[in-house]
């Protein structure tokens, strides 16, 4: 077969739970060749690696904002598609969207942790050069793309319409609205200019804030002055486009976990809290007493919700060991076996890079992280290959244990707690370290680098199962992506590493002048008093949340979900649960089936629309802001007496808008 289907959209059944025995039929079927993997798709998908990795650590260090570069990438390949004599494939522009997207995972792995090592002087007492910090985001980015293969079919096919994929679904209806044009693309790029200047209003001209609070009315500043609960909402156009991909299922499950952590847990914690004249957590900047809401949420409450993570990757590492041993038992029978003459290997969009390929990746990459940490991290101090290997060991251990949470994470609601997870991994790997006798300086380096590797690692493995979910729907050959993904991690981790030293000899990340690296300052904060023998860690918060997390799957309900939201702020978390009710309002606005399909489908477009244009816009107002920082905002209503009061009408109106306009789609569209 040489010819596309006419498919207007996305195929039938590209969110929705099949029924036994049907099969997803993807885009472009699994008979037709296509070209995938080109000259074109392979120097295009390079170029935005390194564009973005270069943009996205530059902002993201100057400014503290972390863009997510997927969905641009999308569009630009989309966009330039025009300029050639024979238009990029739909399968080109995926190869293209994948290479390049690693640029953001491994970003926000790099300047997570790896910033810390300047604030703490340690580049200067110990050494931190280009090859480290290359070393650090290509082993990191190499692990995550290894530990998910064996994951892949369990999340993208044997699931499929179990789990929403919010960025996954926004960035494949963009590469097929530009495919086949016409009124999907017409709705698309009407929605993006909409959610784009929302959005512009909001960051670039100061229009009105990016959330309002419950103290813009007289009982909700009575609530928040003497209980400390306060109900906050994020009013961006992309979160609301988010909670209706996801749906109402899971967002009020997020929701509710959030709704513990801040109406429970808060206020429990400044009761009790007001009458405590010390710190309970080491490293509090202030007692409780002197804090509001947020500051409690983030010094107390929300160690509970990283305990519940841990607990819910626990728990999902179980409920998948079944899938992990069939798995790693295949790739080891074709080690030791060849495969016999005629063998099924199966259709082209479910072939994987062989297990065989995997384990033996992962063997190789076992034994140069330990050779990188004995040799070259750990080289001055006493027993460097045993303190190598058991760094090795921790790196391991942890980006494997957490590899299913940061996919289930990205599935699920389209945010990876990889932060939370960082902060874990520093805490564990600190006290392995301490136990095996290495402290101060060489201790502190040791861990951040440990927590450099793993936090590329899980960011790399969230963002990969999107690139798959999309291939997925879209009738990619999984392989080609896999294998074609490394290239894109090894100039985007060449690139960071660049960007990062010239920041550092530019401006530098500690003084007066310096650059925010708010997330690099938080682990340079966390790992100092781990470092000294019987640093104070609030275990007792992380039991409370692995015990929650245990609560929540006994009685049925997802544990992740429900502990995303109890780490995952307040104000992003409303604003789901608006969107999840609008799709379910939409889902059910007519008894015709057919016609509530069609009308849900055109609210998937919309929202994929509010969230590509929130996320070019988010690009676009960050060069804006360091660029030109005394001119933007352009207004001062945001910050005025009024400010959140027209936030609360504009994240109305925007809320009206998504459903009416989702009403209008018709039977024939």
């Amino acid at each position: 077969m040489n010819h596309t289907p006419e498919i207007k959209g996305m195929p039938d059944g590209a969110f929705e739970v099949l029924p036994a025995g049907k099969e997803y039929v993807p885009y472009i079927h699994a008979d037709q060749v296509l070209p995938e993997v080109t000259a074109r798709s392979i120097v295009l998908g390079l170029i935005m690696a390194v564009v973005f990795s270069a943009a996205a650590a530059f902002l993201g260090l100057k400014i503290g904002q972390v863009f997510e570069a997927a969905i641009p990438i999308a569009i630009i390949a989309v966009g330039v598609s025009p300029l050639f004599k024979r238009r990029n494939t739909i399968l080109e522009n995926v190869i293209i969207q994948s290479i390049g997207a690693a640029s953001g995972l491994i970003v926000a792995g790099a300047i997570f942790t790896l910033p810390a090592l300047f604030i703490l002087g340690l580049d200067k007492a110990i050494g931190f050069d280009l090859v480290k910090i290359f070393a650090v985001s290509f082993l990191g980015g190499t692990l995550g793309v290894l530990f998910l293969i064996p994951f892949r079919k369990y999340f993208v096919k044997e699931m499929h319409g179990h789990f929403p994929f919010p960025e996954a679904t926004a960035t494949a209806q963009v590469l097929v609205a530009g495919e086949k044009g016409g009124a999907q693309a017409k709705i698309l790029v009407k929605s993006m200019i909409i959610g784009g200047l929302f959005d512009f209003m909001v960051h670039s001209m100061g229009a009105f804030p990016e959330y309002f609070t419950s103290r813009i009315f007289r009982i909700g500043k009575v609530l928040s002055d003497k209980f400390r609960i306060e109900l906050r909402m994020d009013v961006l156009s992309a979160v609301m486009g988010l909670g209706y991909i996801i749906g109402l299922k899971y967002t009020s499950i997020i929701a509710a976990g959030s709704m513990l952590s801040w109406f429970l847990l808060v206020p429990v914690v400044h009761f009790f809290g007001q009458y405590i004249p010390a710190e309970i957590v080491g490293n509090a900047p202030k007692l409780i007493s002197a804090m509001n809401a947020e500051e409690i949420f983030r010094n107390y409450v929300r160690f509970i919700g990283i305990g519940a993570i841990a607990m819910a990757g626990v728990i999902g590492i179980l409920k998948s060991s079944k899938i992990i041993v069939q798995a790693f038992g295949m790739g080891f029978k074709q080690i030791f076996r060849k495969a016999a003459a005629g063998e099924e290997k199966g259709p082209r969009t479910q072939t994987d890079l062989s297990m065989k390929t995997v384990i033996l990746g992962l063997a190789l990459a076992i034994v140069v992280i330990w050779a990188f940490f004995s040799f070259s991290v750990l080289s001055p101090v006493p027993h460097p290959l045993r303190l190598g290997l058991i760094a090795t060991i921790t790196v391991f251990v942890i980006s494997f244990l957490f590899t299913s949470v940061a996919a289930r994470a990205i599935a699920i609601v389209g945010t990876n707690p990889v932060s939370g997870m960082t902060m874990m991994t520093l805490i564990l790997s600190s006290l392995v370290l301490v136990a095996a006798g290495l402290t101060g300086p060489y201790g502190m380096y040791a861990a951040l680098l440990i927590g450099g590797v793993v936090c590329t690692a899980l960011s790399m493995s969230g963002g990969f199962i999107t690139d798959l979910k999309i291939g997925y729907w879209l009738g990619s050959t999984p392989l080609k992506q896999q294998k074609y993904k490394f290239l894109g991690i090894f100039l985007s981790s060449l690139t960071v590493g660049l960007v990062i030293l010239l920041l550092n000899q530019t401006y530098g990340f500690s003084g007066g002048n310096a650059l925010a690296a708010p997330q690099a300052n938080a682990m340079a904060a966390l790992i100092q008093p781990l470092m000294n023998p019987g640093a104070q860690v609030p275990w007792l918060l992380y039991g409370v949340g692995l015990l929650t997390a245990l609560i929540m799957e006994f009685i049925g309900v997802p544990p992740l979900a429900f502990a995303l939201g109890m780490y995952i702020p307040l104000e992003l978390n409303l604003p789901l649960v608006i969107g999840g009710l609008i799709a379910h309002l939409i889902s059910r606005s007519s008894k015709d089936k057919d016609l509530a399909g069609k009308r849900y489908d055109k609210g998937i477009l919309i929202s994929s629309g509010f969230i590509a244009g929130g996320a070019i816009i988010g690009v676009v107002s960050a060069i804006l802001e360091w660029r030109f920082p005394d001119s933007f905002p352009v207004l001062g209503w945001a910050v005025s007496s009024k400010g959140e009061p027209i936030a609360l009408v504009m994240f109305i109106a925007l809320a009206i808008y998504l459903f009416l306009d989702s009403r209008r789609a018709r039977k024939e569209d």
